[in-house]
């Protein structure tokens, strides 16, 4: 058995760029070499002629987030380090890795570094775990059915990744130093085959392939090898005999099957292991017979954070390439945002022209959330000195789309609802130069977002409980002085999301406080948490009755996806959310989901455009084939301030 590291190191980024091109320099592995292009074989830089949705969720099932021990959070509510609690291994403890299928009845992971093995068959623990800690739920990264790129786009390396992830294998699409990518994980399969729990679709290969290309490179995919150190060091020998550069995607960590810096090590020489940088920390820099060798993490943006940061400048400097600089912008953040010290932190983010400045808005910094990268218009680096940015500061960002996308990106900021993928969708489709930033905050969220001056529109339905009107109570009090126009977008069925036979009998409000129920919400701000609350008022029901209550969700397919994952039993969505991960569903109300302008942008192309999408019969019927929509008032003018 090869010992694998438990320690990486944290060298600084710059340090470790200079350590490992000084180490590549002496050995001659990045001396200068011809360009030689070729066709993809992959969908890389062709057009969408459709949108492309997910036909299934990533992950597909209930993941382990950390190397440790899969548990039930509640045995471990008591413990303290006064008053450990210990747990019997297989019966209560289960030791899990990475991507790990967490066991029945475990809903918490205890990472490996927190956990005390008083014996061979008992652990203690000494602190409480929260339900759901260190692990992904089914559908974190993508939910079946999203829409992961629209029509009339053209594909990036992140793209295709997405899709493979979403399960899709055919895309309509158009059409160096030789660089081998080695994917590695017992648990990977190839795209396109029957899934079961565990199972991990590959296409992290596709990706760095992807952006191998991009970068002057020629790529050459290997195919999956296994947890073992004798097959890696195989697979990585004859990598190194016939390419010029070789990264080995996974196994740089220092999990029990994370072998790829001894693997170097031992054929080779190791400049550095572990980089100060989130994410993307464990990254394995060495050089085999003067050929550069990367270890990559699995996690999908941590491996296109590390190609982008050591990969790319091998490549341009054995093709003799020069580096293209980058382009950056000012922006306003409009959040603040929060970040470690000790790392440089590469935080993706949107960004969206409103008035006379860039609005910045953060998205999902999982390492393992690949659609982050895809719906990103930019990477805002935090230095590892600094703890992160306020909100409304100036910061600096580097651009991942073209400045005029930007410009022509309308923002809507608020409530989220399945629809506005197909409004985004139809949008592209009337005007293949514009496209539909959506940001899911709340109702409440969004009428701020306005009152900020980040947002082109709102999305919102809140319910006044004392005169039963949606939207025009909150506008008077949220946005007094600014001028708007309130527009109808649809009206949809709100009501509870349930399993295939509605198994535990959901009817009414009052279900929701049975025991053993478990809910799941949507988030503070929400219109639809604003509906659960106004009935729970009007059941006299105590939101601490509810066992769910305090789990929140920013979607409605989010929401579904808890459902169809079973970690929910019931939550509070819309039936089109239900339908698309064929769930049952159990009407409550039918309500009002407007959009609110400011009256700045009613003349603008940013809302124009819109105008023309909601006129559309063809919009209006694919809204409604969803489910659960009514499209009566689409496009009307239901109140102006």
């Amino acid at each position: 058995m090869v010992k694998r590291n438990i320690y990486l190191d944290n060298t600084p980024l710059d340090e470790a760029l200079n350590k490992y091109f000084n180490l590549l320099r002496d050995k001659g592995a990045v001396d200068y070499q011809g360009t030689e292009y070729i066709p993809a074989d992959d969908a890389l830089g062709r057009v969408t002629a459709e949108p492309v949705f997910a036909r299934s969720s990533s992950p597909h099932y209930h993941a382990s987030a950390m190397d440790g021990m899969a548990v039930a959070a509640a045995e471990t509510f008591k413990a303290t380090e006064t008053t450990p609690v210990n747990l019997r291994i297989g019966e209560k403890a289960f030791p899990v890795d990475t991507g790990d299928p967490l066991p029945p009845g475990c809903d918490a992971v205890i990472m490996i570094e927190q956990v005390h093995f008083r014996t061979e068959e008992e652990i203690e623990i000494i602190a409480a775990a929260s339900p759901w800690q260190h692990v992904r739920p089914l559908g974190e990264d993508i939910v079946a059915t999203e829409m992961i790129v629209p029509a009339n786009h053209r594909l990036r390396p992140v793209d295709i990744g997405g899709i493979l992830a979403g399960g899709v294998t055919e895309i309509p699409v158009r059409p160096c130093p030789v660089v081998a990518v080695l994917p590695t994980g017992t648990e990977l399969v190839q795209p396109g085959s029957d899934l079961k729990p565990g199972d991990i679709i590959e296409y992290n290969s596709r990706v760095i392939g992807g952006l191998v290309e991009e970068w002057g490179g020629k790529p050459v995919r290997y195919e999956i090898t296994a947890d073992s150190y004798d097959e890696l060091k195989h697979a990585v020998q004859e990598a190194v005999s016939s390419a010029d550069i070789v990264v080995i995607n996974a196994g740089s960590s220092a999990g029990s099957e994370d072998f790829t810096s001894a693997i170097i090590g031992e054929l080779g020489e190791v400049a550095v292991h572990g980089v100060a940088v989130k994410p993307g920390k464990p990254v394995v820099l060495g050089v085999i017979d003067s050929k550069p060798v990367l270890g990559i993490p699995g996690y999908p943006v941590s491996a296109i954070l590390d190609c982008e940061l050591f990969l790319k400048p091998v490549i341009e400097m054995k093709a003799g390439i020069p580096s293209p600089a980058r382009t950056m912008i000012k922006g306003t953040l409009s959040r603040k945002l929060v970040s470690a010290q000790g790392v440089d932190e590469f935080v993706r983010v949107k960004l969206g022209r409103v008035g006379d400045r860039t609005v910045v808005t953060p998205v999902s910094r999982g390492a393992g959330v690949i659609t982050s990268m895809i719906r990103a218009d930019g990477i805002v680096r935090v230095p590892r000195f600094m703890e992160g940015f306020e909100a409304g500061e100036e910061i600096e960002i580097e651009l991942l789309r073209d400045r005029n996308e930007i410009a022509n990106t309308t923002v809507i900021i608020g409530s989220h609802d399945v629809s506005l993928d197909i409004l985004g969708n139809f949008l592209k489709r009337l005007h293949p130069d514009r496209s539909l930033s959506s940001a899911h905050v709340g109702s409440l969220g969004g009428l701020l977002a306005v009152r900020r001056g980040e947002a082109h529109l709102a999305g919102v339905h809140l319910l006044d409980e004392e005169t039963g009107e949606y939207n025009i109570s909150y506008i008077s009090k949220l946005l007094p002085g600014v001028p708007v126009v309130v527009v109808n977008l649809l009206f949809r069925e709100q009501g509870f999301i349930v399993p295939r036979g509605n198994p535990r009998s959901v009817r009414t409000f009052i279900d929701l406080a049975r025991p053993a129920m478990r809910f799941v919400n949507r988030q503070k701000g929400a219109g639809t948490r604003l509906l659960l609350d106004y009935n729970l008022k009007n059941e006299d029901i105590d939101p601490e009755m509810v066992d769910g209550y305090e789990r929140e969700e920013y979607t409605h397919m989010a929401v579904a996806a808890a459902v169809a994952g079973g970690s929910a039993d019931v939550g509070l969505g819309i039936r089109a959310a239900a339908n698309a991960l064929n769930l049952d569903f159990v009407p409550v109300t039918e309500e009002r989901y407007d959009l609110v302008i400011p009256e700045i942008y009613w003349d603008t192309p940013h809302i124009t455009t819109l105008k023309e999408v909601f006129a559309d019969p063809e919009f209006r019927a694919a809204v409604e084939k969803l489910g659960g929509y009514s499209m009566r008032s689409t496009g009307q003018v239901v109140h102006r301030s």
